[in-house]
């Protein structure tokens, strides 16, 4: 099957699934977001599925590297935890972020979904830890601009909008956290991404430009908020301080 489904990751086209998927880990891997081939990307066109595999160094990937699947295939499967592909590369595994990837996809009709082990989103959730918190809000920030109001809903997020992330507890495997990944969606029908506790974090968006554009967001204000902290600076503005602002206008 390998070898005769092969044409599903060739093409010419730059933006192409099968050579968007390495050109972005490489970005990626270049701003520290998926260094020891931790980390991944998935791609969807239409019904098929474009997956990066796992233990691969993403700025060394190529799209010979790249899983297919479709989507209608595995969601009429009656085994969920058994993975339908179109194309499987020789020698390599499928990435355990796959599952996580599909709930995007199902859940949210997303076009992309990315996953990064950015320290800055690891530090948010150790900050919330010792906070007992598990969601993490800011406001007033004109980078919260690049998030999207929601599924389904147009426009972004507003300057004087909150921005919520809600944040899940890692597990040993992390195809475990699928559950709690849908959980986080459920509670949260607005977000997203999702953060997982001293991990990372997951995102996605309708297509590409908006999800590579969201998690480029909400890097900045993890990174923001891990030096206001630093600072002692709220990542809530006070009522207060938006009141006085509000009476010299």
């Amino acid at each position: 099957m390998a070898s005769s489904n092969d044409h599903l990751v060739q093409s010419d086209d730059p933006n192409h699934p099968a050579n968007l998927i390495p050109s972005l880990c490489a970005k990626f891997w270049h701003l520290g977001w998926v260094t020891g081939t931790g980390g991944g990307c998935s791609i969807r066109d239409d019904d098929l599925v474009y997956l990066a595999p796992s233990g691969v160094q993403k700025e060394l990937m190529k799209s010979s590297d790249l899983y297919v699947m479709s989507l209608a295939a595995q969601s009429a499967s009656l085994f969920k935890r058994q993975r339908i592909y179109l194309r499987e590369p020789k020698g390599l595994k499928p990435s355990q972020c796959t599952p996580l990837f599909l709930a995007a996809f199902t859940k949210r009709r997303a076009g992309c979904c990315i996953h990064t082990h950015s320290q800055w989103a690891v530090l948010v959730t150790l900050l919330l830890e010792s906070q007992n918190k598990n969601v993490f809000e800011i406001s007033h920030m004109e980078q919260i601009k690049g998030i999207g109001k929601g599924f389904e809903k147009s426009g972004n997020l507003g300057y004087h909008d909150t921005l919520r992330i809600p944040v899940i507890e890692n597990t040993a495997h992390e195809e475990d956290l699928t559950e709690f990944l849908e959980e986080a969606m459920d509670e949260y029908p607005d977000t997203y991404a999702v953060l997982v506790r001293r991990h990372g974090v997951y995102v996605w968006g309708e297509n590409v430009h908006k999800a590579k554009t969201q998690c480029e967001s909400l890097d900045y204000l993890f990174q923001l908020a891990v030096e206001m902290k630093k600072l002692g600076l709220p990542w809530i503005r006070s009522p207060e301080l938006v009141n006085l602002q509000a009476q010299y206008k």
